[in-house]
């Protein structure tokens, strides 16, 4: 059997082992992040709960506060948990191939620092107030499109959007914008309000509800990692630089253009619903492409699914860690991630 094949074989069955396992570390993740907390239920507990009210089983021995608290409570944080994870991961994964730069991460584009300020704004000075119970949310979503908006204006001043523009606009937007959310800070003159906005800028998982953001959260994480898979090919070509895309077929601008549009759009309702929650979107792609290759059809979904599992387990840490104070999600990912960047550098440095 000639070699090339065998090798994509191999490659293919090493693709299917990682999927296996991380589908069950997730499921087993889920049920398990429902089950530990304060107050301790136990996994047969949640599972029927989740069992009862999905396909109407019939009630078993648990109470109405243990079921207000897996379904109610604890079931839509994990959810969120588990899509924000999968959302930033793929996302990362994809802006790494835009721009070309493997220490790239899904807040390069600013939009972060666009929801920030948002969020700054509809906490300490009640912007968006129209929108209800969604104010905080929905600030931060028009923060982050417009964000978007003016990265995509920037990069494009010249005429075409290279991976160059794309990062330099990306990244002066985002100063410019953290600026904006500092100035609103100070000018509010609330402690109250500043510390507010300080834990929803370290990101946290606690204003997880069933409602629109949540649906929001699902079904643009499930759109950019399907679309994702779908483009693996387009994207591998787009990685290895405009020239061989341009060679084969691939208009390097209309592609990054169109990732630009679908990434953005996911990152800024994760970033609405979670806050930033830094490190995810750069150290998962990573261990992805080490356990299945650099095939983008191949590890985006193990993406989704390590991101998915890394963020449940953060936040579980971060609510159950300092119990009943929570820790913002934010600062376990970044000690996770911070040495793995100065690792991920030194082997960098040493292979050049």
């Amino acid at each position: 059997m000639d070699l090339a094949v065998l090798g994509v074989q191999n490659q293919r069955r090493r693709t299917y082992l990682w999927l296996v396992l991380l589908t069950v570390a997730t499921a087993a993740s889920l049920v398990l992040g429902i089950s530990i907390g304060a107050v301790a239920v136990s996994p047969a507990d949640v599972l029927g709960v989740i069992g009862h009210r999905l396909f109407g089983l019939a009630d078993g021995s648990w109470s109405e506060t243990t079921e207000a608290i897996v379904w109610d409570v604890r079931l839509p944080r994990v959810v969120l948990g588990l899509c924000v994870g999968a959302g930033l991961a793929v996302c990362g994964m994809a802006l790494q191939a835009m721009v070309r730069n493997m220490l790239a991460d899904p807040y390069l584009l600013g939009i972060n620092s666009g929801a920030s300020s948002g969020a700054a704004a509809a906490i300490l000075f009640g912007f968006g107030a129209g929108l209800g119970e969604h104010a905080l949310q929905g600030s931060a979503f028009l923060g982050a499109l417009a964000a978007s908006l003016l990265v995509y204006s920037v990069a494009r001043t010249g005429g075409r959007v290279t991976s160059v523009r794309l990062l330099l606009a990306g990244v002066t937007v985002g100063y410019a914008l953290y600026a904006l959310t500092s100035f609103l800070i100070f000018a509010s003159g609330s402690a109250e309000g500043a510390r507010s906005v300080m834990f929803w800028l370290l990101g946290s998982l606690s204003l997880a509800t069933w409602g629109t953001p949540l649906l929001a959260v699902v079904l643009s994480t499930l759109l950019t990692i399907t679309v994702l898979t779908m483009l693996g090919r387009s994207v591998d070509v787009l990685a290895l630089g405009d020239e061989t895309s341009l060679t084969l077929g691939i208009s390097p601008e209309k592609l990054r253009t169109g990732l630009l549009v679908l990434v953005a759009l996911c990152i800024g309702i994760l970033v609405s619903a979670a806050g930033s929650i830094g490190f995810v979107g750069l150290v998962v792609p990573h261990l992805a492409r080490r356990a299945v290759g650099s095939t983008h059809s191949r590890a985006i979904p193990v993406a989704a699914l390590m991101g998915g599992v890394l963020l449940i387990w953060a936040d579980l840490v971060a609510r159950t860690m300092l119990a009943p104070q929570e820790i913002p999600v934010g600062i376990l990912t970044a000690m996770v991630g911070a040495p793995f960047l100065l690792i991920l550098i030194h082997r960098l440095q040493a292979a050049n």
